[in-house]
């Protein structure tokens, strides 16, 4: 019974983590990049249209770029106090598409619409049984002495609407984002 019921909770968990969204994380160093060649980074401009992003992208933009940054201050990196001074920079990109979900209503087993005078009509058509958001962030390393592009990556989820989920979320793929950079 003991073995059963284990054995029941183990397949529930395994269910359960199967359905929970996976952060796709993709990137590409430049040949020979290591962090451990960087001392200091800084953050460049990030050019948005805020107004049009909605009331709590400036925080978002926020608590992301402290996430990266405490991130790479636990690889040995320190934030320089301006973009002069760093011999790292980073570019952000940040992309939220809003989706809808459909599925496609079956002749079979959907019941015939009635469209007036005894007449029905069995054709498929798409029905809208959701709406979500897909995040995108993109971050890219810069030498400035070089100018050129040293590492890219980029994280892309399905977004929660709440902000305490959200904001754990940027913690996770940011986390999962750095340590694709090689040290």
């Amino acid at each position: 019974m003991r073995n059963l019921l284990f054995s029941t909770a183990l397949l529930l968990l395994l269910l359960l983590s199967a359905c929970t969204p996976a952060t796709s994380i993709q990137s590409e160093p430049a040949p020979g990049f290591t962090l451990a060649t960087y001392r200091q980074f800084a953050f460049m401009e990030v050019d948005t249209d805020a107004e049009k992003m909605g009331p709590d992208f400036e925080g978002h933009v926020h608590f992301l770029k402290q996430e990266l940054a405490r991130q790479l201050e636990q690889r040995g990196l320190k934030q320089a106090p301006s973009v002069d001074e760093a011999d790292l920079l980073i570019n952000l990109g940040i992309v939220v598409d809003r989706k809808v979900q459909t599925r496609e209503t079956n002749i079979i087993t959907d019941p015939p619409r009635y469209i007036g005078q005894r007449r029905y009509t069995w054709k498929s058509e798409e029905v809208e049984v959701g709406r979500y958001s897909v995040g995108t962030v993109s971050v890219h390393l810069v030498d400035p002495v070089q100018n050129e592009l040293m590492w890219q990556g980029t994280a892309e989820r399905i977004i929660s609407d709440k902000p305490e989920k959200l904001r754990e979320q940027i913690e996770k793929g940011i986390e999962q984002l750095v340590e694709e950079m090689p040290s």
